[in-house]
């Protein structure tokens, strides 16, 4: 099964043409309450999302952090970027999708796409499960890594004071991958 988080219209309606075009796959596209800003800025005749996950904002100077983030919580590490680049600190933002699918691509992209070295950390609404595997990076070499989600289940709120009481924001992610520095 592919299941899909995707971030904006664009990763939407890649989403819906790998999930229509597939014969063997079922899919799920699990797909925000909130209205969502365009995050994809550079347009390609590539579906990005068949890749499962794909560099959507590169480092400026040297790469020392890597965010992680899945469906609207992309919005946030794309602002925690423009924190930790204010401040010297070359930040890559990593939009994931669907993990199935950046699992089955080969090696060579999914170290392209999250090499070792820098900080990894993921920003995600909801619990930590599942992403230990792209934190710790290949192979088992355990990464510098932190994460930005609930620890729990159950609350429920409008998704800003949510986000802002669970400490999933911008400001968070961005402090966390400096304390990891």
């Amino acid at each position: 099964t592919w299941v899909f988080r995707p971030a904006d219209m664009v990763e939407t309606a890649e989403a819906w043409e790998l999930a229509l075009s597939s014969k063997t796959k079922p899919s799920v596209l699990a797909l925000s309450r909130q209205n969502l800003p365009a995050v994809r800025k550079v347009h390609t005749n590539t579906n990005m999302v068949a890749k499962g996950g794909y560099v959507l904002e590169e480092a400026v100077g040297k790469r020392q952090v890597i965010l992680l983030a899945t469906g609207s919580e992309v919005e946030i590490a794309l602002k925690a970027r423009d924190l930790l680049q204010a401040e010297g600190i070359g930040t890559r933002v990593v939009s994931m999708p669907c993990w199935e699918l950046f699992e089955e691509q080969d090696v060579a992209w999914r170290r392209k796409v999250l090499p070792p070295g820098p900080v990894r950390v993921a920003v995600e609404a909801g619990i930590r499960f599942g992403w230990d595997r792209w934190l710790f990076g290949e192979g088992g070499k355990r990464e510098k890594s932190g994460f930005i989600g609930m620890h729990g289940f159950g609350a429920s709120a409008p998704a800003e004071r949510l986000y802002a009481e669970m400490g999933i924001t911008a400001e968070a992610t961005a402090a966390k991958a400096k304390s990891l520095l």
